[in-house]
């Protein structure tokens, strides 16, 4: 977690192998990225997808939700005889149809879109998915959907998320350990409950207290006076 600019994004480019690090190293599963040839860094990145903040700038507005998931199931190997069958499959894990096969991203709705981008995710059954501020372009119980259904697809399949987000109440919700980010460096990591209680850094203190708290309302005159009627 962290502010803008912080180096969140950048830091999802190179778990992807999109970004090399300037230092250091990128391992997944033992293997560093660094070194791999072309086919073994394609065979790895089977191992490793993407959610992205806003679907509809990833998806080809031309194509079918069934073309976008049969694309990303031909790259995981598929047969075709055997991709529309997994892209219901998908469709269904995601909680959505078949009926949704024919549509195309602009007639889905902000969290349609988002459990279709899922559901291609989760086409090549990865091990790990990067998750870049999956729910910050839906509303609030449009996110909370999602992040239901991101948690039901973990206890489902044992994939591993990281979760990038500079929503502080969403990374609490959805975390296990947390990683504090400030101008491209960790600055503090640890348990989640663990940060977010005892937070040792001053910059991970001062993003907590920016977290906003809904104050107590004060009983008013009338209430006041009903409760005392009613007692």
């Amino acid at each position: 977690m962290g502010e803008s600019g912080s180096g969140k994004t950048t830091t999802a480019r190179m778990l992807l192998g999109l970004t090399e690090p300037t230092a250091g190293t990128v391992q997944v599963h033992g293997r560093s990225w660094a070194g791999l040839s072309a086919r073994e860094r394609r065979d790895l990145r089977r191992d490793v997808q993407v959610v992205h903040q806003d679907p509809l700038s990833s998806f080809d507005p031309r194509h079918t939700v069934g073309r976008i998931l049969g694309d990303a199931l031909g790259v995981a190997g598929v047969p075709r005889s055997r991709r529309h069958d997994r892209a219901v499959e998908l469709l269904e894990q995601v909680g959505l149809t078949a009926e949704h096969l024919e549509r195309r991203p602009r007639r889905l709705s902000g969290g349609q879109r988002q459990r279709v981008a899922i559901a291609r995710a989760l086409a090549p059954r990865p091990r790990i998915v990067v998750c870049d501020e999956p729910v910050s372009a839906l509303d609030v119980s449009v996110q909370a959907q999602v992040l239901d259904l991101l948690a039901d697809v973990q206890a489902e399949t044992g994939v591993a998320y990281v979760f990038i987000s500079h929503d502080l109440g969403v990374i609490h919700h959805v975390s296990d350990r947390v990683l504090v980010l400030s101008g491209g460096e960790v600055v503090e990591h640890g348990d989640v409950d663990d940060v977010f209680t005892a937070p040792q850094h001053p910059y991970t203190r001062r993003l907590i207290a920016a977290i906003p708290r809904l104050a107590a309302a004060a009983p008013t005159s009338a209430t006041t006076t009903t409760d005392r009627t009613e007692r």
